[in-house]
C-alpha cells in the first residue's frame, strides 16, 4: 500500500512538473491581454498573445483606434494620409489615427517597432491630453498616473496590453473614461466589465500603488544656506499632492528648521518646494506648494493628485494602505488596519488614526490611504515600545485650511514659528 501510494504522489509531482511554464509564470501582460479579449479589444494570434513579442506601431494603432470605439468611423474614413507600406490589416486603423491626431505626421514608421515614447504619446492624446506631451509623453505618462511604471524604449506586446488595460478607466480631460464610451456604443458588455473588477471600488494593495504612486513625493530639507550649497540634506521626509497644481500636504515637523527643500518625483524630477501655504505646529499639518518648473527646466502642467477623504468615516478594522518614504531609500507601500481612530497623543492637537501599516522614520508626511484609494490621515509617528502602533494625523485640518494665499517661504516659516516661541516665552 505504501509503495502504491508513493507511486501516486511521484506520478501526481511529475504530472505536474510537466504543465507548460507558461501556466505557472503568466505575467501581467499576457493576463492583461485576457481582460482586453473579454473585452472584444484584443483577438490575439495563432500562438495565443505573444506578449513577450515586440509591439509595432500598426498594433498601437489599431488597438487605439478599439479603445476608442472608432473602429466603425475608421473603415468608413476613406481618406488616405499617404504613407507608404502600410501593412493592408492596419490600413485604415492608421489612417484614422493620422487624421485624429493620435500619431504624428513625423512620428510612424511603417512596420516600425514601438517606442515608450510614442505609444504613451498616442494614449495621452486620445485622452485629451495631447497638450501636455512635454519632452518626454511616457514621463508624462507616469507623472500623471496615466501608467504605475516607468517605461522606455521599445515596447513589448504586454506592455502595449498593461497600458492599455490601465487607460481604459483613467479620467479623460473632459470628463468620464473610454470604457464608459464602450459601454455607452455598447462595445462590451457591463457583465464583462464587472467580471473583470474594473469598476469595483475597493482597491487592493497593488491597485492602490498603481494609482497613486505617482502623487507621493520624497522631501529633502536644508536647514541652511551652506547645506543647500553643498547638497548635504539635513532631513528627509514624505508628502503627497492633492491638487493638480502642484498643492501637497506633509507633516510640519518634516519642514521645521528647514529654510529650503526639494521634492522628487516618482518620475524622478525634482521640483523645488516654493511656498507654504499652511502650517499648524500644534496640529502637526503642513501644506506645501511645489515648483511646476524642474530642476531640469522641464515644465509640468500638471500632477496626479489623491483625493482628499479625511478621517470622519474612518472606522476601526478599515483596511488602509500607507505609503511614503522611509529612511530616504524611496517610495514604499505597507497595509494593514485601523485600530484607532481617535488617540490622543503629544504628536498632534488633534486625535490621531493608529493602523498596524507599517511606517519608518522619513515617512513623516507620507499618505494614508482608506480602500477606495482616497488619503484619510498624514503618517507621523510611532510608539517606540509599542507593537505596530504607527500614528496619523487626520488630514481634516488641511481640507478646511484657505490655500489661495500666497504663502511664506520655508525661511520665512522657520523665523515667524522662532519668533512665535520667543513671545510665547517672554509672556511666561
Amino acid at each position: 500500500m505504501k509503495k502504491k501510494l508513493l507511486s501516486l504522489v511521484c506520478a501526481l509531482a511529475l504530472t505536474v512538473s510537466l504543465l507548460p511554464a507558461a501556466q505557472a509564470l503568466e505575467g501581467d501582460g499576457a493576463r492583461a491581454a485576457r481582460a482586453l479579449a473579454s473585452l472584444g479589444l484584443v483577438s490575439g494570434t495563432g500562438s495565443g498573445y505573444d506578449a513577450d513579442a515586440d509591439a509595432t506601431q500598426e498594433q498601437a494603432a489599431a488597438l487605439l483606434v478599439r479603445l476608442l470605439g472608432a473602429e466603425k468611423a475608421a473603415r468608413a474614413d476613406k481618406r488616405n494620409c499617404g504613407w507608404k507600406d502600410v501593412p493592408r490589416w492596419a490600413w485604415s486603423a492608421v489612417n484614422y489615427c493620422a487624421y485624429q491626431n493620435l500619431i504624428d505626421w513625423s512620428e510612424y514608421l511603417p512596420n516600425g517597432a514601438l517606442e515608450a515614447k510614442l505609444w504613451c504619446a498616442m494614449l495621452l492624446r486620445a485622452l485629451g491630453y495631447g497638450e501636455e506631451l512635454g519632452s518626454d509623453a511616457a514621463r508624462t505618462a507616469l507623472r500623471i498616473g496615466l501608467i504605475s511604471r516607468p517605461l522606455d524604449g521599445t515596447l513589448t506586446r504586454g506592455d502595449l496590453f498593461e497600458t492599455a488595460l490601465a487607460a481604459l478607466t483613467y479620467p479623460k480631460r473632459d470628463g468620464g473614461t473610454l470604457l464608459d464610451t464602450l459601454l455607452t456604443k455598447r462595445l462590451c458588455t457591463a457583465a464583462a466589465v464587472d467580471a473583470l473588477g474594473l469598476r469595483d471600488e475597493y482597491l487592493t494593495a497593488r491597485e492602490a500603488a498603481d494609482r497613486t504612486l505617482s502623487a507621493v513625493l520624497c522631501l529633502k530639507l536644508y536647514n541652511s544656506e551652506k547645506a543647500v550649497e553643498k547638497g548635504n540634506a539635513s532631513a528627509n521626509a514624505s508628502a503627497f499632492l492633492i491638487r493638480s497644481d502642484g498643492l501637497a500636504v506633509t507633516n510640519y515637523h518634516s519642514i521645521d528648521g528647514a529654510v529650503a527643500g526639494t521634492a522628487t518625483l516618482a518620475t524622478g524630477e525634482v521640483c523645488a518646494i516654493e511656498r507654504v501655504l499652511y502650517y499648524d505646529e500644534g496640529i502637526d499639518l503642513a501644506v506645501l506648494r511645489i515648483a511646476r518648473t524642474s530642476e531640469e527646466g522641464e515644465n509640468i502642467p500638471r500632477f496626479h493628485a489623491i483625493p482628499l477623504a479625511g478621517a470622519r468615516e474612518a472606522r476601526v478594522g478599515d483596511a488602509v494602505y500607507a505609503i511614503g518614504n522611509p529612511l530616504g531609500l524611496g517610495l514604499a507601500l505597507s497595509e494593514g488596519v485601523i485600530s484607532s481612530t481617535a488617540h490622543e497623543t503629544d504628536l498632534s492637537a488633534r486625535p490621531c488614526i493608529v493602523s498596524d501599516a507599517t511606517i519608518s522614520r522619513g515617512s513623516s508626511g507620507g499618505v494614508l490611504l482608506n480602500a477606495l484609494g482616497h488619503a484619510v490621515a498624514v503618517t507621523t509617528g510611532a510608539y517606540a515600545y509599542g507593537n505596530n502602533m504607527y500614528l496619523c494625523v487626520p488630514v481634516d485640518p488641511a481640507m478646511e485650511a484657505e490655500l489661495s494665499g500666497e504663502g511664506m517661504t520655508l525661511e520665512e516659516v522657520r523665523e515667524a514659528v522662532a519668533a512665535a516661541h520667543e513671545a510665547a516665552e517672554a509672556e511666561e
